[in-house]
């Protein structure tokens, strides 16, 4: 694979719609071999869920707003600024806390979690996803679920 030089302007929203928010896919397995990138609005109230990766790694940014992350057996109340970076094997949840939409920079290595999302954008657009539909779905994509996502809207 050459890899071609990859430059998103503001105005370009490729991605999908999760909950009603944007997540937008910056690069991906499309790109490079090395890495995804997201910028994810998380709604208010919303919960992934305790899970686990087998294989890959990620790391996150928080640019806006309140989250509370579970990593282990610690718990972070992450504000704008805040950056954690999750080793494959590590137990952890990500909550937006908050009132209002927060906004990560997420990267997952190796890339091709977009297809994750992609087909979790399908399931959250019939309403909230059936935990069965959902433990399959990651297991699919290198997640071992440990409980399932939730969110007050």
């Amino acid at each position: 694979m050459t890899a071609d030089v990859v430059i998103r302007m503001p105005d370009e929203r490729k991605g999908v719609m999760l909950r009603g928010h944007p997540m937008v896919f910056l690069v991906t397995g499309e790109n490079t071999r090395h890495t995804s990138m997201f910028d994810w609005t998380i709604p208010a109230g919303f919960a992934t869920g305790r899970h686990v990766h087998r294989v890959q790694e990620e790391t996150f940014y928080l640019l806006e707003g309140e989250c509370e992350w579970h990593v282990d057996d610690r718990t972070i109340r992450a504000t704008p600024g805040t950056y954690l970076f999750i080793p494959p094997g590590v137990p952890h949840n990500i909550t937006n806390i908050s009132e209002k939409p927060a906004r990560v920079l997420m990267t997952v290595s190796p890339p091709g979690h977009e297809h994750y999302f992609e087909e979790l954008a399908k399931l959250a657009a019939q309403g909230a996803p059936d935990s069965k539909a959902l433990a399959e779905l990651r297991n699919r994509y290198d997640t071992n679920q440990l409980s399932t996502l939730t969110t007050r809207a």
